[in-house]
């Protein structure tokens, strides 16, 4: 199976550890986040993985280099300008089976290999892991109607979504909605996509899952990791 880990961004949210490291090197544990993601698909059965590299690219790839230590072929692609999210995958022409898409700061125990199963068994051309989330508001939120009029007063409201986990399955066939060296974020894909009639699932996941782009998440990984003994909770 074919992976490729979208690892170009600057990480501006996870400032100043940023300045340092690209986002995928970040500590977790002894190990950069890249280091255990890496180790996770080898142990779903992925034998390729594409680097999309741009911010501090040098410093992914003399870490990572060829993959050998991992067992994995590891290849790379280089954003001289930003693309994107999902950008830089146009210029992966040689895809000719499904292939799995991620961020690479993600940590989770998501089965990849039964994501991978999902997406075949359902034939749609993408498939995006999602996740349940709350959001709290701590405050009042006022609903108004006609001449400032208030119609309802919702106190402190919890409010649950399903969010993109940052992790897709996409058909080869879907490159062929990216132009090389073109900017393209996910959403617009996405919507690119049902606009065309193309089919679009959604996976849904309960386990263990953070984006870790953000300091307050980081933080909480971190303390999980630890707690866990160096494992993925």
């Amino acid at each position: 199976m074919q992976a490729v880990i979208l690892a170009g961004g600057k990480g501006t949210r996870l400032l100043p550890f940023t300045k340092v490291f690209p986002k995928p090197l970040v500590p977790l544990g002894d190990k950069p986040i890249l280091d255990t993601i890496l180790k996770q698909l080898k142990h779903c059965g992925f034998t390729r993985i594409t680097l999309a590299v741009g911010h501090m690219a040098d410093m992914i790839q003399t870490y990572v280099n060829n993959g050998e230590r991992y067992g994995i072929d590891i290849d790379y692609v280089q954003e001289t300008e930003p693309l994107g999210t999902v950008g830089p995958l146009a210029q992966m022409r040689d895809f000719n089976q499904s292939f799995l898409v991620m961020n690479g700061d993600v940590i989770t125990n998501l089965d990849y290999k039964a994501l991978m199963a999902f997406h075949q068994q359902h034939g749609a051309i993408a498939t995006i892991g999602t996740y349940q989330k709350t959001y709290r508001i701590d405050l009042g939120i006022i609903q108004h109607g006609a001449s400032h009029t208030i119609i309802d007063y919702i106190e402190k409201p919890v409010y649950t979504f399903q969010v993109s986990m940052g992790i897709y399955a996409f058909k080869a066939d879907v490159l062929r909605y990216m132009e090389p060296h073109k900017y393209l974020d996910f959403p617009d894909l996405v919507k690119q996509l049902i606009g065309a009639g193309e089919s679009v699932v959604s996976y849904f996941f309960d386990g263990y899952w953070l984006d870790i782009g953000n300091h307050s998440d980081y933080e909480k990984a971190l303390q999980e990791y630890a707690a866990q003994g160096g494992i993925v909770p």
